[in-house]
């Protein structure tokens, strides 16, 4: 159930054709939208998990279980298995977002189900402690110096974000997850430094931060045509809030467990938000920033 002034999520239902693509001569760079106006990027904004830290890699795992878990508990729950394709299809559709909105959207899941639900941020704190029992080891790891950040990160990253950086694009990195969360993650990776356009995360009081919000903040303030701006995502979100102000998306459909090939689940998902380029990782950076600046 969509809330009230959120966006709706642009889907392409199973039975429409999805445009052809083509591939960069050489390349896995996907190329969905050829005709775009290239070589004038200026401002770049950057999603955190998924799309450069890797720390996190297996939250849908544990997101995922644990709302089919509340869900099941219902009077009205359907069989497991048709609540689980449900929970996966909205956890999608809302990755990018803060994690609150997964939990609103959970407590309406429950009550569509004849439940009564806690308050979303329950929820929230539930999961977040779940969450870190999977990534705590990677943390600690890092913070002991006996982990390399680069291994940790989807491949190519910081090669990619020296390149723009090198080429006079200003960087920022807005993410769902909590500020306070992505400040730290992002300097034991060794990436603050990269942005000096800022960090921007969850708060608390959640309608005061979204993508949308920081996208439409950049393009106002620096009075920014669409083709001087770019966004890299791995989820429906940032991929469609840069789409909305005729920017360019850069999809990575990284596969977040092997650190290489495409995810294809991950791939439909981005060419349905209107991703102009898919990325498996960032190993071919040098082909892709060549290619977004006409060089």
């Amino acid at each position: 159930m969509r809330r009230k002034n959120e966006p709706r999520p642009n889907r392409m239902s199973n039975t429409q054709t999805m445009p052809p693509s083509s591939f960069l001569p050489g390349t896995a760079i996907e190329i969905r939208n050829p005709a775009l106006r290239r070589g004038r990027i200026r401002f770049a904004l950057f999603d955190f998990d998924g799309t450069l830290s890797l720390i996190r890699e297996g939250w849908q795992q544990v997101m995922v279980p644990m709302m089919v878990e509340i869900l099941r508990d219902t009077p009205h729950a359907e069989d497991a298995g048709q609540i689980e394709l449900a929970v996966r299809e909205f956890v999608a559709t809302l990755t990018g977002k803060q994690t609150i909105y997964q939990m609103i959207q959970l407590c309406e899941e429950i009550e569509k189900r004849g439940g009564l639900p806690r308050e979303p941020l329950w929820y929230k704190k539930l999961y977040l402690q779940r969450l870190w029992e999977r990534i705590r080891s990677r943390i600690d790891a890092l913070e002991r110096g006996a982990a390399d950040p680069d291994e940790m990160m989807v491949p190519g990253a910081r090669a990619l974000l020296e390149a723009l950086r090198e080429r006079g694009v200003r960087l920022f990195l807005a993410s769902g997850t909590d500020l306070s969360d992505v400040k730290r993650e992002a300097q034991l990776l060794r990436l603050s430094g990269y942005f000096e356009g800022g960090i921007y995360g969850a708060l608390d009081d959640y309608k005061n931060f979204s993508k949308a919000m920081v996208v439409d903040r950049i393009v106002r303030e620096h009075g920014l045509k669409g083709e001087e701006f770019v966004a890299f995502g791995d989820g429906y979100v940032e991929i469609e809030n840069v789409k909305a102000v005729e920017g360019i998306a850069v999809g990575a459909a990284t596969d977040e467990a092997r650190r290489q090939g495409v995810d294809e689940w991950k791939r439909q998902r981005l060419i349905r938000a209107g991703a102009d380029l898919i990325v498996p990782d960032f190993r071919e950076w040098r082909a892709l920033v060549a290619y977004l600046f006409d060089e």
